[in-house]
Order: structure tokens, then C-alpha cells, then sequence
């Protein structure tokens, strides 16, 4: 069994370690900062043998080179992102695999938010860290890809397992959930979700993770076939990516 440790930082930054007790090895997923992670490493007595970048951005990337310098850790990244990606040891690409101790890890490459965008999927463990590419009923923008290869990108995640558990790195579900309940009000799983998402974040408690089946009820974003949404936005019969890309342009200027 991985553990998996999930540690907030910045105004809505989630970093996360995972830990395979047999091995001893660990990861951490997009270290926006360092110190947070050191703290865990010391208190946990673990060592740190990897990063596992997802994107280039500076809130997924600024703790690498001093985690590296204290650690001696490996940092893994999409190989297109060698420019932009401080410290890269190892580039890799979508059908790549890894190992963490005994467990393999999958590369799956999600271009839309950032062209070399990637995810990290443990299949054994059902796990999936996921970066800015899927959020709890969210989608990453599209800062540098096109809606066709995000809307690509998330039918990838989309396929996957429903008893996924997804672990992406921002804190935006209850913004999320008041815009997908502007176009799919009508969606009783997603009324219900929203009260159990409110008191969760009014107790200050995260609504990461989540799973891939509460997404395919929810997340507007993987409900482009939903006849209420499609009705909601004046999208019917339309082709799924004209309807993801209209979602889209709703929730930006949400």
C-alpha cells in the first residue's frame, strides 16, 4: 500500500508525497515549495527520491532545485518541458512507465492547459495525480493547448477505472461546483455534492481526492452527452467537442 500525504500550501496549492513502505522510496508531486516537504521528510524520516513534475508552471515547480540540492532526489518532467523545468533529470512521454519501489506508474500526456502537460497513473493502486488537467468537477485552462486536446486529454482520464481516486494540485472545487450547477441545475448528485462540499470547506477540510465515477455524475466537463446540460447552454445535438469547448468559454468568464 502507498502512502500518500497531502500538504496545502499557497493560497490553494496541494503538494503531495507518496510514500512506498517497503522500499522506503518517495515522490513529491509538483513541489511549489520546498520547505513544506522538508518538514514532512523529517518529522516521517523519509528520504526523497523523486519529483514528479506535471507542468511547468512556478507554483508546481519553485521547490526543485532546493529539494534537490537537500535531498539528492531525482525530478522527472515531460521531456518537451526540458526548457522550462528547473532541474529535470529524466524527461519522459505519454506510455512511458515508472517504478516507485515495486509499484509502476504510467504516464499519460494531457496537453490543454500547457502543451506538455502529463499525469501519473498508478493502475495497481488506482491512483491518478493529475496536475491542472482534471480538477473536482473542473478542467485546468486552457493556457497553451486548444479545447480539442484537452477535450482529448480528459476522454484519456475519462476511461480510466471509475473507482479512480484522482489527486489534482488546486483547492477550486466549491467555485467549480457553483458554476457546474449553473449549466446542469437540474442534476440532483451534484445538489447533493455541493451541501457535503460546503461543509467540508466550512470546516476547512479538502474535497481532493476524488474519483473518477463522482466526475462522470458531476464534473460538467465529463457531461458533454448530458441532454439537460446540452440544453442548458443551447448546445443540442452538437459535436462533443464544439459542447466541451462552449463549457469552456462559460466557466472562464464565470
Amino acid at each position: 500500500m502507498l502512502e500518500i500525504v497531502q500538504l496545502p500550501i499557497l493560497e490553494d496549492n496541494y503538494i503531495y508525497l507518496i510514500h512506498d513502505p517497503e522500499s522506503g522510496e518517495t515522490a513529491a508531486v509538483d513541489p511549489g515549495l520546498a520547505q513544506p516537504v522538508l518538514d514532512i521528510l523529517s518529522q516521517k524520516k523519509w528520504q526523497l527520491t523523486y519529483i514528479f513534475n506535471t507542468h511547468h508552471h512556478w507554483d508546481h515547480v519553485d521547490g526543485n532545485l532546493e529539494l534537490k540540492q537537500k535531498t539528492g532526489c531525482k525530478i522527472i518532467a515531460g521531456q518537451g518541458d526540458y526548457h522550462r523545468i528547473p532541474g529535470i533529470d529524466s524527461g519522459v512521454n505519454d506510455g512511458d512507465t515508472l517504478r516507485l519501489g515495486n509499484h509502476q506508474v504510467g504516464i499519460i500526456a494531457t496537453p490543454g492547459h500547457t502543451l506538455n502537460h502529463i499525469v501519473y497513473y498508478f493502475a495497481e493502486q488506482q491512483k491518478l495525480f493529475c496536475g491542472d488537467t482534471l480538477f473536482v468537477m473542473g478542467c485546468g485552462r486552457l493556457f497553451e493547448g486548444t479545447a480539442e486536446q484537452m477535450w482529448q486529454s480528459l476522454q484519456k482520464l475519462k476511461a480510466l477505472p471509475p473507482a479512480t481516486q484522482f489527486y489534482c494540485t488546486h483547492e477550486y472545487t466549491q467555485t467549480n461546483g457553483q458554476f457546474a450547477l449553473t449549466v446542469e441545475p437540474d442534476n440532483v448528485q451534484l445538489q447533493q455534492r455541493m451541501r457535503t462540499v460546503k461543509q467540508l470547506r466550512a470546516n476547512h477540510q479538502p474535497t481532493v481526492p476524488s474519483t473518477i465515477a463522482q466526475e462522470l455524475a458531476t464534473n460538467p466537463f465529463f457531461r458533454e452527452d448530458s441532454a439537460s446540460l446540452q440544453q442548458t447552454i443551447g448546445m443540442m445535438n452538437k459535436l462533443p467537442v464544439q459542447i466541451f469547448a462552449e463549457i469552456r468559454r462559460l466557466k472562464d468568464s464565470f
